[in-house]
């Protein structure tokens, strides 16, 4: 512990209704991130600059839209602006909002320096994606204290709904 914590009470640990908004927006920006990344590596004439700004905007955008309605929500709920913090805490559950774009930023970044082809780096960035939505779908379940065999049908169920999203987007063409 430095000198400027003494005096500080430690750090609470999250509660657990800010653990599941956390969890959940990290679902929902991998959901919404797939369909941007489908879309610029189906276009052959995306750039580099294009996808970085596409996929942080993407990122941007959802956080901003999360915070505005969350602090809307408050005041009409509350009836009063959010304490400093609930502020805090508000920010730490969106935080994945934000992370979501890293992957496909750093996959982007690689592909500029020509390591792979955009278009492959962008796939690389879907399929991540849509293991890591499996990934919590598995995860999910064994917290549940379900057995492998059912946290692995979770997961299998969780990628499908990614690629649902994926095909979507494949078959619409954009």
């Amino acid at each position: 512990m430095s000198e400027s914590d003494a005096g500080r009470p430690p750090a609470a640990a999250p509660r657990p209704d800010t653990l599941v908004e956390r969890v959940k927006e990290r679902v929902y920006a991998t959901i919404t991130m797939l369909a941007v990344l489908v879309g610029l590596a189906q276009n052959t004439h995306t750039r580099y600059s294009t996808a970085a700004v596409f996929v942080a905007c993407t990122a941007l955008g959802l956080w901003l839209a999360t915070v505005v309605a969350d602090f809307q929500a408050h005041r009409v709920v509350h009836q009063r602006t959010p304490t400093r913090a609930e502020v805090r805490e508000l920010l730490y559950a969106t935080g994945p909002l934000l992370s979501s774009a890293v992957g496909p930023l750093v996959m982007i970044a690689l592909s500029a320096l020509g390591l792979l082809g955009l278009s492959t780096a962008l796939w690389i960035a879907v399929g991540v994606d849509v293991a890591s939505l499996a990934g919590w779908g598995f995860i999910g379940g064994r917290r549940m204290g379900n057995g492998v065999l059912p946290s692995v049908v979770a997961a299998v169920v969780d990628a499908a709904i990614g690629l649902g999203v994926v095909m979507v987007k494949v078959v619409a063409g954009h």
